[in-house]
């Protein structure tokens, strides 16, 4: 039973993460934010710190920056690579029956 809340909980790290490059990136729509609110500021450094990967690759298209969405495929799928990694692993393990 432990292992399925562990599994659970992992994806739901990768959510809450999705969720906050969604927000990050919709914030940019609104010109006139503060970033220096410290907990934007938490938010813009630890989602830019994942995005920079990705922006130094991806040149943005006219004012279209695509680089979250790609970032956002990336994380979608290695999340569910490490989810049923996890499962197959745990499922050998036998902590999963």
């Amino acid at each position: 039973m432990i292992a399925i809340k562990i599994i659970y909980a992992i994806a739901k790290c990768f959510e809450i993460y999705m969720y906050m490059i969604l927000v990050r990136c919709l914030l940019t729509w609104f010109p006139g934010i503060n970033w220096e609110n410290p907990i934007l500021k938490a938010l813009r450094s630890s989602v830019d710190l994942y995005l920079d990967l990705f922006r130094k690759f991806i040149p943005p298209i006219g004012f279209i920056d695509i680089s979250p969405i790609v970032a956002m495929l990336v994380l979608g799928f290695l999340s569910k690579g490490i989810i049923y990694g996890a499962v197959y692993l745990m499922g050998m393990l036998g902590m999963i029956g």
